[in-house]
């Protein structure tokens, strides 16, 4: 990346991709350092102090192995209310779940950290609505969290251990009588190889490599069982060997092919474009040069000259997950309410800890449908000016037979509108022409197009005085167009 490239809209794009966006001062803050300090300081997060608190619950539970003896020794129908007592803690935590990730992605010291767990996320595709433990779901989100940018095997031998991956993929399960292939498939054709680099050959021998790897119920942890794993000879790739899961998984990474499909995929997902052949060779020759490590890739890539093409630049879709978070930065307002976060992410098609299958999410365009497209535009009028659940609640209030609990519930939905004042300096309000460029460096980063700019200035320019009330309004409709749902 040249130096002399390097200003206010290249430190707004690698902010709004190599994390979640961020205000004007923010963006600045990059703008006056040097391409590699700014790299630097968004790669190398450990330097950086992070004391984000985990949710109560996200810890083993001393209790389980109590509760679930009684369970098995209860009566049909207390065991009945007991399973329904644990469904509905577990839905309770998988929200609370959500909104602290959200808030750690909004507010989190070490936004890269958290974007590259959401990479994961998406990569590993694990969904709470099979795993049915959110403690386990909190338990592959740090994992995600922890190794993300560090050794792709170390990554790739935790997910295959990890208990919530074993459950989603039914390796908890698999056995020499019966190897499930499950696994040894989606690890070689979603997670490091893609299709046509392995045959079904390679899929039922990896099976029976990895049998053996499995799940404590109790414990809620891995655990090796030796009288499950087959123990005899296996050809994997070509080569012969008494192989075990260990051994498949370095198999795999060796490949050099393992290097061009995680570094094509991790550049499609910050750069929002497929590489060319030729740069994805570049790329995993970095990384296999460096030891597979991922944060060498990561500062190849975000200090590339290709990374800041104008055909990448301000050319992503923004996912819902995205979107959402990167709104509550720019209008500096705090997060929605764990349920009405649940509820607009799941809205704009990106239901976190639920992806819709093995595959994750598709990304890209399919994130803009018609119906997606208009619930961007109702959810930005909501984080804008309030008014989710202060009308529901009031309602029902008011009826004679309203239920307490609920009418409680959705009191604590309430959203308070952005605080337009700490949005625009005076100055920036005393005209049209001052507002509009600030409402640019603020939203997009970029020019209003000639037609949005004409409908700007004849709503803003109608309106006897810029209150907060007309910005607000102005706001809505920058929010409202094609170029604010891309980062």
């Amino acid at each position: 990346m040249p130096a002399d490239r390097w200003d206010f809209t290249t430190a707004a794009h690698l902010l709004n991709r190599a994390g979640f966006g961020g205000v004007p001062m923010e963006i600045g803050r990059l703008a006056v350092m040097s391409p590699a300090q700014a790299v630097s300081w968004l790669v190398d997060y450990e330097r950086i102090p992070d004391n984000t608190t985990n949710p109560a619950w996200a810890q083993p539970d001393p209790e389980r192995a109590e509760r679930l003896r009684a369970a098995r020794n209860a009566s049909p129908e207390e065991r009945r209310k007991l399973v329904q007592e644990m469904q509905k803690n577990q839905r309770e935590q998988i929200v609370e779940l959500r909104a602290w990730w959200l808030q750690r992605m909004a507010c989190g010291p070490r936004p890269l950290q958290e974007k590259m767990t959401l990479f994961w996320h998406g990569h590993f595709a694990t969904s709470a609505e099979k795993v049915r433990d959110a403690y386990l779901m909190w338990r592959q989100n740090d994992l995600f969290r922890r190794l993300g940018t560090g050794n792709w095997l170390e990554l790739l031998v935790a997910v295959a251990k990890d208990p919530a991956m074993l459950i989603w993929l039914d390796q908890a399960q698999s056995r020499k009588e019966h190897p499930n292939e499950n696994f040894a498939r989606e690890v070689m054709e979603l997670f490091t190889l893609g299709e046509g680099h392995y045959t079904e050959k390679d899929v039922t021998e990896a099976a029976r490599a990895l049998t053996g790897w499995s799940y404590d119920r109790l414990d809620e942890d891995f655990t090796e069982r030796p009288m499950w794993h087959d123990r005899g000879e296996k050809t994997i790739f070509g080569q012969t060997g008494y192989f075990d899961g260990q051994d498949f998984l370095e198999l795999l990474v060796a490949r050099p092919q393992a290097a061009r499909f995680i570094s094509a995929k991790l550049w499609n997902f910050f750069a929002g474009t497929p590489p060319s052949p030729e740069l994805t060779d570049a790329l995993a020759a970095t990384f296999r040069e460096a030891g597979n490590q991922f944060k060498t890739l990561l500062r190849t890539m975000f200090l590339s000259q290709e990374f800041y093409a104008p055909s990448i630049i301000r050319n992503q879709v923004k996912s819902p997950v995205q979107w959402l978070v990167g709104s509550v930065r720019m209008l500096e307002r705090p997060l929605p309410p764990p349920l009405v976060c649940t509820g607009l992410t799941r809205n704009l098609g990106q239901d976190l800890f639920a992806p819709p299958n093995v595959k994750g999410w598709d990304g890209g365009l399919s994130w803009i449908t018609t119906n997606t497209l208009l619930a961007r535009y109702n959810e930005a009028a909501t984080l804008l000016q309030g008014d989710v659940a202060p009308v529901a609640g009031g309602a029902l209030a008011n009826r004679p037979n309203a239920n307490r609990q609920f009418v409680r519930r959705m009191a604590q939905l309430r959203i308070g509108a952005v605080d337009a004042g700490k949005l625009f300096t005076e100055k920036q309000r005393e005209s049209v022409d001052a507002l509009l460029p600030a409402l640019e460096r603020r939203l997009l980063q970029a020019q209003f197009k000639p037609e949005q700019e004409k409908v700007l200035r004849d709503y803003l320019g109608g309106q006897p005085e810029l209150t907060d009330s007309a910005i607000l309004n102005a706001i809505r409709l920058a929010m409202s167009t094609p170029e604010y749902q891309l980062t």
